[in-house]
């Protein structure tokens, strides 16, 4: 695109078309300054004392406590506003400050959809969110209307491994449980039966998805000595299986051989309740399942029946639907399960680099340049 047709585009927002009325009587070239930044001349000396006009990208951050290494990356090019809030952006906020926006940087607490696009109107070029999940973007309705999306994968996958190998642990071995006999009491001497779980070492784990983060988790698991580590997944690893001692199997014989189910699969309409009351059915009455994945890849009220009649052993989980847990849910009373807060990505550096990438996903899809991280 010719620099008169990126002008024109540039003050289709309203907002901007205050400098519509000079374009046409100036003359024009670019800069080397950042993105954004053009200088101007004129012929008929009525416009003498204008040497640039700031036309720098505009930016919604959608909360103030991202990491500071991508906010510095953003300013340095683009004007960045910021919902100033300690919570995710109210949606009816959220809407107001879109409009005109070149970029968003977002996380899954907010829904980008077609009410959202269409208040953001047409300078939108890109969306980039803070996560490897993209379920809360509709990536369909961007695509339609040339806007780019970026996001977060590999970055997180060993802090996520990490986080579910603690959940296996602290899961089997009831260590949440036995921390709170230490307080309030009922730790009165030792017992030979008291607390007892069950460990990794002679298991069979099975992992429901085998991508990147379910591989690290293979191999964080090797360790433990299991005796087997199945796997289910839509595409067939191998290679990266042969590595871990890994056995691919259907979903069905891995839900009925399984003492640990872990599910870290995508949350996609085919997997929306991959364990539901029937799959749980299918369970050891002594399994344990984890889930670290997406809530939404768990029937809550099928897992909470199961839990409740002892159908399965225990669970532990790292996501839930909705976030955060009401403090009402069911789940809350049982004590056979460890509920964890969305950590899964809670390590400092993790969090740092997923800023990071998530501002240079945005500053590529505006310049039209490869992203780290495009879907």
């Amino acid at each position: 695109m010719n620099a008169v047709k990126q002008i024109s585009c540039f003050l289709r927002n309203p907002a901007r078309t205050h400098c519509a009325r000079i374009v046409s009587r100036l003359n024009f070239r670019q800069t080397n300054a950042p993105i954004g930044i053009w200088k101007f001349h004129t012929s008929c000396g009525l416009l003498g004392d204008i040497q640039e006009i700031n036309m720098r990208p505009q930016v919604y951050v959608t909360r103030p406590d991202y990491a500071e290494v991508g906010m510095e990356l953003l300013r340095e090019e683009c004007d960045v506003s910021c919902w100033d809030g300690a919570c995710p952006v109210p949606r009816d906020e959220l809407l107001k400050n879109v409009g005109g926006k070149d970029g968003i940087f977002c996380a899954l607490t907010e829904k980008i959809d077609v009410e959202l696009l269409d208040q953001a109107g047409p300078n939108l070029k890109v969306v980039a969110t803070i996560s490897v999940g993209y379920d809360h973007i509709d990536v369909a309705e961007c695509k339609k209307r040339g806007i780019r999306v970026g996001y977060t994968p590999d970055v997180l996958t060993d802090a996520t491994a990490e986080l579910t190998m603690a959940l296996l642990l602290a899961t089997g071995r009831r260590l949440f449980e036995a921390n709170k006999e230490v307080y309030n009491g009922g730790w009165q001497s030792w017992e030979p039966a008291w607390m007892c779980g069950p460990g990794l070492k002679g298991s069979t784990v099975g992992l429901i998805g085998f991508g990147r983060i379910g591989q690290e988790v293979a191999k964080r698991l090797v360790p433990f000595k299991p005796a087997n580590i199945l796997y289910h997944s839509r595409s067939n690893h191998p290679y990266e299986a042969e590595q871990v001692g890994a056995e691919k199997a259907s979903l069905d014989e891995l839900l009925m051989r399984s003492d640990y189910v872990v599910v870290l699969c995508a949350l996609t309409p085919k997997t929306h309740h991959i364990i539901d009351a029937e799959a749980l059915s299918k369970m050891k009455p002594n399994a344990i399942l984890i889930n670290t994945s997406r809530g939404g890849c768990v029937d809550q009220d099928a897992l909470f029946e199961a839990l409740q009649t002892g159908k399965i052993r225990a669970a532990g989980l790292d996501v839930t639907t909705p976030e955060p847990l009401p403090l009402d849910s069911p789940l809350l009373t049982l004590r056979n399960i460890v509920l964890l807060p969305h950590i899964g990505s809670a390590d400092i550096a993790t969090r740092q680099e997923m800023s990071r990438i998530t501002a240079c996903n945005i500053l590529a899809g505006l310049k039209g340049i490869k992203m780290m991280s495009e879907l």
